[in-house]
């Protein structure tokens, strides 16, 4: 009766003494995304990305060609990489616990002892000096009644699984930000080449004009009105030559290559605008790997409160220990020279000022901060996914207006011109309709390059692809 008494005593403070079970904060849901009106349901982040090559999609080799150079060569992606690393031998390190440690030590010496020495080895009689020898294994494991080396390792499997997570962020991250760029910069090149056409224009504009002056036809305004025109469009040609520049740096970094050595040719190309389906469900969210990295932590916050709750509990360590022990070097493996002990070790902590309390108290602060952490990195995954619906919604509309507004400022310039020539305005009036039409032109390149970016963030803000390669025809 007493053991059984004893036994159940055990188990209940077993049962006191493990985690608590893990119970992830609530996220406020709709039925739909606002900005997409699809239905979607709970984000569990476990699933993994279902297609890694989703920049593909913009029909560019080049950007593919440095998609890849990025993942073999980037030192932010290999950082990251270390850092999982360290996770996972942080985790075999935890799980060596789970198993006894054995020893073994060998030791030979010839000694002297002092003849004034209490207790001299072998007696008063002893000689001074003697050999010694002794070769023994040890074994020593830990009896996990408590489950403190359980959640221990528990813990160490969800930081490693947080870190792998990080490690599929910042890839993703990396990739899409190159992406970003990318689109930025070629943007910019379909701008340098419509400012380049402008000056052109410009150009021929001021000859004609300078031809009229001297033949006394046009006023020395219209001159000048002409020369500021061609001298603006110079400027903002540098200008945008200076945001080309400092985007390749960033790709040069990108790509782990040294911007001094790295180069893209400026090129006018149409870019695919990916059709990412509008109407993905949510269950998309669970592939975030932040998401993932967030639950992960709070896993691991949640087993460090069962190892906090252990340590109320005794440690009991079973120990063995065995050998052979011998002042004969020439008769040192025999059985007389045996020796063996083996028994149990407890280790208990009666009073500590309350440092167990505290700790206790302190992992579960931790493990609120993270069951916060966690419901902010949802929310925020919503927010981010709503956003870049809207982009690209009112993007795609703005683009319709500022091509139909394109068309018409380069209606209104074509007759303003003529006008002109007619002698029916002054030069005033076509410096305004160029100028107008230059910046819707430049606009609907603007447009059309930031609609394409906000795609990149959707597919970001979506944790990677969309489970569909595109189209290779």
């Amino acid at each position: 009766m007493m053991k059984r008494s004893v036994l159940i005593l055990a188990l209940a403070c077993a049962a006191c003494a493990q985690e608590p079970a893990l119970k992830l904060p609530e996220v406020p849901a709709a039925a739909a995304f606002k900005e997409a009106q699809t239905p979607w349901v709970s984000a569990e982040p476990s699933a993994p990305i279902a297609w890694d090559g989703w920049w593909q999609a913009f029909g560019d080799a080049e950007l593919d060609a440095l998609e890849q150079r990025l993942i073999q060569n980037s030192p932010d992606l290999a950082s990251a990489l270390a850092r999982y690393s360290q996770a996972r031998a942080a985790t075999e390190g935890l799980r060596a616990a789970q198993v006894p440690s054995v020893g073994a030590s060998l030791n030979a010496q010839r000694d002297r002892q002092s003849e004034l020495k209490p207790l001299r080895v072998l007696g008063p009689t002893s000689p001074n000096e003697y050999n010694s020898a002794t070769v023994g294994v040890d074994l020593e494991y830990e009896l996990d009644i408590w489950g403190r080396v359980q959640a221990q390792v528990a813990g160490g499997i969800a930081s490693e699984r947080a870190a792998e997570a990080d490690l599929a962020n910042a890839r993703l991250s990396l990739q899409a930000q190159l992406a970003d760029s990318w689109l930025a910069l070629r943007g910019l090149d379909q701008q340098a080449q419509l400012l380049r056409d402008t000056e052109q224009a410009y150009a021929r504009a001021l000859d004609l004009i300078e031809r009229r002056h001297g033949a006394g036809i046009a006023s020395g305004l219209d001159l000048a009105r002409a020369q500021g025109q061609l001298e603006s469009a110079h400027s903002q040609l540098s200008q945008l030559q200076a945001q080309r520049a400092v985007l390749e740096h960033a790709v040069a970094a990108l790509v782990g290559a040294n911007a001094s050595d790295f180069a893209v040719n400026p090129k006018v190309t149409e870019l695919k605008l990916p059709a990412v389906p509008t109407g993905l469900p949510s269950t998309l969210l669970q592939r975030r790997p932040d998401i993932a990295g967030a639950q992960q932590r709070l896993r691991a916050a949640n087993a460090q409160v069962g190892v906090a709750r252990a340590a109320f509990f005794p440690s009991i360590m079973l120990s063995a220990q065995g050998g052979y022990q011998s002042s004969d070097f020439g008769r040192f493996i025999q059985a007389p020279n045996l020796f063996w002990a083996i028994g149990p070790n407890v280790l208990f902590t009666a009073f500590d000022g309350g440092r167990r309390k505290a700790e206790q108290h302190r992992a579960e602060a931790v493990l609120e901060e993270n069951a916060q952490r966690y419901r902010g990195t949802v929310l925020a995954a919503f927010q981010q996914v709503e956003d870049q619906l809207a982009l690209l919604a009112r993007y795609g509309d703005a683009l319709k207006s500022e091509r139909e507004a394109a068309a018409a400022a380069a209606r209104a310039n074509g007759l303003a011109e003529n006008r002109y020539r007619a002698g029916a305005v002054s030069y005033l009036e076509v410096v305004t309709s160029q100028t107008a039409e230059l910046q819707a032109r430049r606009n609907v390149l603007d447009l059309s390059t930031r609609q394409q970016r906000a795609s990149v963030q959707l597919v970001r803000a979506l944790g990677g692809g969309w489970g569909q390669q595109p189209d290779k025809g």
